[in-house]
């Protein structure tokens, strides 16, 4: 999270309606607002890490005690009946060394948010790069043996989908919904065109710091 105020509350309410002891931790970029009495209220465990994504992911993993560890967004919230789904990937154990995320939908009806939803529907299931905003679901033992989330600005989630491998990456049966602000702000053509500029910047080599400002 990083200035999560508007958006965090309803998902901290999504993902603790699941039916099965789930331990919440939120991994924090320096929120200057609510975000850490939001947490608070919630009983969520919190840390605080400087250093863009990759890092608050990897310092929120290292808290964690359980075998699986689902990665969220602040601003993306599971759809109803996630957790069943979540679960039947978690009890199979064919699944231990695989790893899973959520279709990608947005909140806007208009039809260039469709266009999106399509886009990354087409990334997922050729290049096998799904992002950060359709979660990721792994076993604790996999994660590790990966080497972990790694602690960079961006592109973290590329980074850790390219290690898992196209072949190891399974889509749920269910979907994630996302907040379209960005989209909206950003343009829903200009952002797409953005994300994928980062993505060839960062297989060509250049350094995630570089690229974040590029992202931002």
């Amino acid at each position: 999270t990083l200035n999560a105020e508007r958006e965090l509350a309803a998902t901290l309410d999504c993902v603790s309606r699941t039916g099965f002891a789930a331990e919440i931790i939120i991994a924090d970029g320096g929120s200057t607002d609510s975000t850490p009495s939001i947490a608070a209220e919630a009983g969520a465990k919190f840390t605080a890490t400087l250093g863009g994504r990759g890092a608050q992911m990897a310092s929120g993993a290292m808290y964690a005690t359980g075998d699986w560890m689902l990665f969220l967004h602040a601003d993306t919230r599971p759809q109803a009946g996630w957790s069943h789904v979540v679960e039947d990937f978690m009890t199979t154990p064919n699944n231990r060394f695989h790893a899973a995320y959520f279709q990608f939908l947005l909140n806007d009806t208009a039809p260039a948010a469709r266009r999106v939803e399509s886009l990354v529907d087409w990334r997922c299931r050729v290049l096998g790069l799904p992002y950060g905003d359709q979660g990721l679901l792994i076993s604790s033992e996999f994660y590790d043996v990966l080497g972990g989330m790694p602690p960079i600005p961006l592109m973290e989630d590329v980074d850790m989908v390219r290690r898992i491998g196209k072949k190891r990456l399974v889509r749920l049966a269910s979907a994630a919904v996302t907040s379209a602000e960005r989209y909206r702000r950003g343009g829903y053509w200009l952002r797409p065109a953005k994300n994928l500029l980062c993505l060839g910047l960062y297989f060509a080599g250049v350094p995630p710091r570089m690229i974040a400002g590029l992202y931002e």
